[in-house]
């Protein structure tokens, strides 16, 4: 799919990656393609919390063939390719914490050669849950100063 972005389009929006795999994509393909790189967050501190909401969020694609192949090849184990990923998985993929926590997971996306990165931002499925989530877009928009493409 990389390689059909890269001849037929200007770039691509890849889902579910490491920044490890922004690095290896973007050795591949050079500077030409634009990489907007997913990145789920989840703004909450407790472990057990930001895992549960990022399972809620992302958890049904680890199970997806092509997102399992994906993994794989990252390094990923059939121990972390659970059904809602393990914990070392759902690490890996979704910045969860504070926002200097955040931050740090954007800029390796963009060290690693990503061109912008989308934020998704994702929340437990409760009542006080159910609007567009707002106030963590808000906190997340003052970490615009702070990030830039490195190389």
């Amino acid at each position: 799919m990389v390689d059909l972005a890269t001849a037929r389009s200007i770039g691509w929006h890849p889902f579910l990656v490491t920044p490890e795999y922004t690095a290896l994509q973007r050795a591949r393909v050079g500077d030409r393609p634009l990489v907007a790189a997913h990145l789920a967050v989840v703004l909450d501190r407790g472990p057990d919390r930001a895992r549960a909401a990022a399972r809620e969020g992302i958890g049904m694609f680890i199970g997806f063939p092509a997102y399992r192949s994906n993994l794989a090849r990252l390094g990923f184990t059939e121990e972390d390719l659970v059904p809602g990923g393990s914990d070392r998985l759902i690490d890996a993929l979704v910045a969860w914490g504070d926002l200097d926590r955040i931050a740090a997971r954007v800029q390796a996306h963009l060290d690693a050669g990503a061109d912008h990165v989308a934020l998704h931002v994702l929340q437990p499925a409760t009542p006080e849950h159910t609007d567009l989530p707002r106030k963590q877009w808000r906190e997340l928009a003052a970490l615009l100063p702070q990030l830039h493409r490195t190389n």
